[in-house]
């Protein structure tokens, strides 16, 4: 598959026009896992400022998922037989990632950002043996998604999840552990040798010290153990003082605002605009300098530099438009929400444990650094896997519901031509709903029409300037034919390598 440079020249200031369907389902493909024909369609014609201020304000006054009912469970809450508390750990476990999914697929902005902060913020679930543990973290990414970074890194360092993940429990004063120290500034807040020292990440692990009292497995809280932290004068990134985890954070975004911000804006502006953000072709370095001024004027608050970015020229520049590879959540989430087929758990669970076969388990990334995303999606395994699967799902949707293929083919062309008898007008519409930079020639072009225009219609049945003689008989609405057409045309679009692409 080619791969796109960043050739992106269009500046950050506002996008001024009425966004036109492209731009609107670029949008909804970049700030959640896209969006039903119905809500793109409410959306063209808005403004882009008007647009994304109602994404972000949705997302800022939403609430995270409720808490489950075993949130505070520990280890006496389980029968004491492992073998017996096996099965209702993972059960708990496998709903609340369903539950997870589910919200993915609803809550748009904010949990587009959430799952991008959990490949940020990396755990494994190796630590969510006890599942209160994923609930704190899930928590704590939906309510800072789009807060302030600041209280982010303050409050998810301490979650139960990072203490054990990162082995915080194990930092004590007389021992430090320097895990966390190092992974705070080196993949959590400044990147690697930017702004530090190995006796930065000394120091810090020791101001760090001191949550270490908790029960005898991963289990109960974890809590500050005053015995344990080291009380004697550290010097962190020049500052010299007694200091402990709060006085880290306050000196590293006091002394460190441009290394945190541009490294942060980075890392935002390669996952909802381009992967590529060091091609001295487009002007990716300036963009991101003024998200970062723009981050670091607002004491640090994500709302504001995202909202920057997604009304900007830049993000709804052509150039910006197809241009990533969908990750595996991107490529089943985006896929149901697109249809707006009726789906179950059952399907939901497909798309998680697909997304495990194709390289991406939820909260399971490949290691502390995270997924590296884009290409490394695409490969001899992952793409058969990819074809494969997906035709499973669209297999299992006609199964369950054979018109609701006609429904959204009648959705995708809209009112004025629900009942065409052009199949012209029908795949070119589906085609422009899926892959956002269409296909890539004319040929390509008439071949899905081919699979359109099953056998089982004479071509004369047609409608069409095309087809001389056309009868019109084959109508969208009413024929019979009309689910299985858009079956096929589906299953030949999976396979399509414009298909990977959002």
């Amino acid at each position: 598959m080619e791969y796109f440079v960043n050739c992106n020249t269009a500046p950050l200031t506002p996008y001024a026009p009425p966004l036109d369907k492209t731009r609107v389902e670029h949008l909804f493909r970049r700030a959640g896992f896209s969006a039903s024909v119905q809500t793109v369609d409410q959306s063209v014609g808005q403004t882009a400022g008007t647009l994304v201020d109602s994404l972000v304000n949705d997302a800022l006054a939403l609430p995270p998922l409720p808490a489950p009912a075993w949130q505070d469970w520990n280890r006496a809450n389980y029968p004491a037989d492992d073998d017996a508390a096996g099965p209702i750990i993972r059960s708990q476990r496998d709903s609340w990632r369903l539950d997870y999914t589910q919200a993915l697929l609803d809550n748009n902005l904010r949990d587009r950002m959430s799952f991008f902060w959990s490949n940020h913020f990396v755990t494994e679930l190796e630590i969510y043996e006890s599942p209160s543990y994923l609930y704190y973290y899930t928590d704590c990414l939906q309510r800072n998604a789009l807060g302030n970074f600041k209280t982010f890194v303050s409050e998810i360092g301490l979650t139960y999840a990072m203490l054990y993940y990162l082995d915080g429990v194990y930092n004590n004063g007389d021992n430090p552990n320097e895990n966390y120290a190092r992974e705070l500034y080196e993949l959590f807040t400044l990147g690697e040798g930017n702004g530090y020292t190995e006796q930065d990440i000394i120091e810090t692990a020791r101001a760090l010290s001191g949550y270490t009292e908790r029960g005898e497995e991963r289990w109960d809280p974890v809590i500050f153990d005053i015995t344990t932290f080291d009380p004697g004068v550290k010097t962190i990134l020049g500052q010299s003082g007694t200091w402990g985890y709060d006085d880290v954070i306050d000196i590293l975004f006091e002394q460190r605002p441009n290394e945190i911000a541009t490294f942060i804006c980075r890392k935002i502006y390669e996952f909802l605009v381009h992967p590529d953000s060091n091609d001295a072709t487009g002007n990716a370095e300036a963009i991101i300098s003024g998200m970062a001024t723009t981050f670091i004027s607002n004491n640090f608050e994500l709302a504001p530099v995202v909202s920057q970015l997604l009304k900007s020229q830049h993000f709804f520049d052509d150039n910006a438009i197809g241009v990533i590879i969908k990750s595996p959540f991107d490529y089943y989430l985006n896929f149901i929400n697109e249809t707006g087929f009726g789906y179950d758990d059952t399907n939901l669970s497909f798309a998680l444990e697909s997304s495990r076969l194709i390289g991406q388990e939820l909260f399971e990334p490949v290691d502390v650094a995270g997924w590296q995303r884009d290409r490394q999606w695409i490969n001899t395994n992952f793409i058969i896997g990819r074809w494969l699967t997906i035709e499973v799902m669209i297999q299992g949707f006609f199964q369950a519901n054979q018109e609701q293929f006609r429904t959204l083919a009648m959705d995708a062309v809209g009112p004025a031509d629900s009942n065409t008898s052009n199949p012209e007008t029908v795949v070119r519409a589906l085609v422009d709903k899926f892959l956002p930079k269409g296909l890539l020639t004319p040929q390509d072009f008439e071949n899905a029409m081919d699979v359109f225009k099953i056998d089982d219609v004479p071509e004369n049945y047609y409608g069409s300037d095309n087809i001389p003689g056309g009868l019109g008989l084959w109508m969208l609405a009413v024929s019979p034919e009309v689910p299985q057409q858009v079956f096929l045309l589906l299953m030949y679009l999976s396979r399509q390598p414009e298909f990977q692409l959002k």
